[in-house]
């Protein structure tokens, strides 16, 4: 039983980073992206391949993962930086489509069948395959990312994107550089989410592209849409709901898309900024004809 909460334990940290890297594109950014999966998926392949055929130590295959992953973030939002909303809803759910189709395909992935036999992390004659230790692990990457990203949505950087965020056009006016902004945190949230997926690849030992498909996307939306658009805390707690949800639900696990879906209409209709969240932010995506209305 003890294995079996610290497995939920490191799951729920896991999730937490990429509901957190999330909500640098959508709460504090204001940018809809409907693929992030796909970065997860690149960093814990990245992670998984150098090691496997390279022996990179853990340390630098997890910064591999991180860099390969953002360097995809930033392939993407450079095309993308004049679409908005459904548009760009559209083209990160494509982008999403393509590279779960890519690593279904191709010989190095190992196509359906994933890459197995991943080491597992070795630092400091520390043993990482005891869940314990790996706990200890995540933890610590948790904590380093909500240090950043606290500290970041904190700076004159992170007011810049709240500015971006609430009005473009008239933050562009103010002289920030959208463009440049916009970029940079699709790259700098890909690299989040890939370090989430290098940590997962070495602690599951075995993956496959079913881990990392719309269906896994759609689950992290939903942590930071029931947490909260621009909650740090928020994204923490929905992370942590939505991973002990499907245990809950283990006996329905045909229904458990069905349970996502029902939750994030729900939160939407009823309390669409969230549990943690303001309700400004959750207007303008949620009802963007009715800025007005008060």
């Amino acid at each position: 039983m003890t294995e079996y909460f610290l497995h939920l334990a490191i799951i729920s940290c896991l999730y937490i980073i990429l509901a957190l890297s999330l909500n640098l594109i959508i709460g504090y950014c204001g940018q809809v992206s409907l693929g992030h999966a796909a970065f997860y998926g690149l960093g814990a392949y990245s992670s998984a391949l150098v090691a496997i055929h390279w022996h990179f130590p853990f340390l630098l295959a997890l910064l591999t993962a991180m860099i390969v992953a953002a360097l995809f973030g930033l392939s993407l939002g450079i095309p993308t930086l004049r679409l908005k909303d459904d548009y760009l809803a559209i083209v990160t759910l494509g982008f999403g489509v393509i590279i779960d189709l890519v690593l279904l395909n191709l010989d190095i992935t190992g196509g359906p069948d994933g890459i197995t036999r991943i080491p597992a992390p070795t630092m400091f004659d520390l043993n990482f395959r005891l869940k314990g230790w790996y706990l200890m692990l995540v933890v610590l990457a948790v904590a380093l990312t909500l240090l950043f990203i606290h500290r970041l949505v904190n700076s004159r950087h992170g007011r810049a994107l709240k500015a971006i965020r609430d009005h473009e056009i008239t933050a562009n006016v103010m002289g920030i550089n959208t463009a440049a902004y916009k970029i940079a945190i699709f790259a700098l949230s890909a690299g989040l989410a890939g370090l989430a997926g290098s940590l997962y690849a070495h602690y599951i030992t075995f993956i496959n592209p079913e881990s990392f498909g719309l269906h896994t996307s759609i689950l992290i939306l939903t942590m930071v849409v029931l947490g909260g658009m621009g909650s740090i805390l928020g994204s923490v707690l929905g992370a942590c709901i939505l991973t002990a949800l499907p245990e809950m639900l283990r006996r329905f696990a045909d229904y458990q898309d069905l349970a996502y879906g029902g939750l994030l209409i729900v939160m939407l209709i009823w309390r669409p900024q969230g549990l943690l969240g303001g309700g400004k932010l959750s207007r303008k995506f949620i009802l963007p004809g009715r800025k007005n209305d008060n």
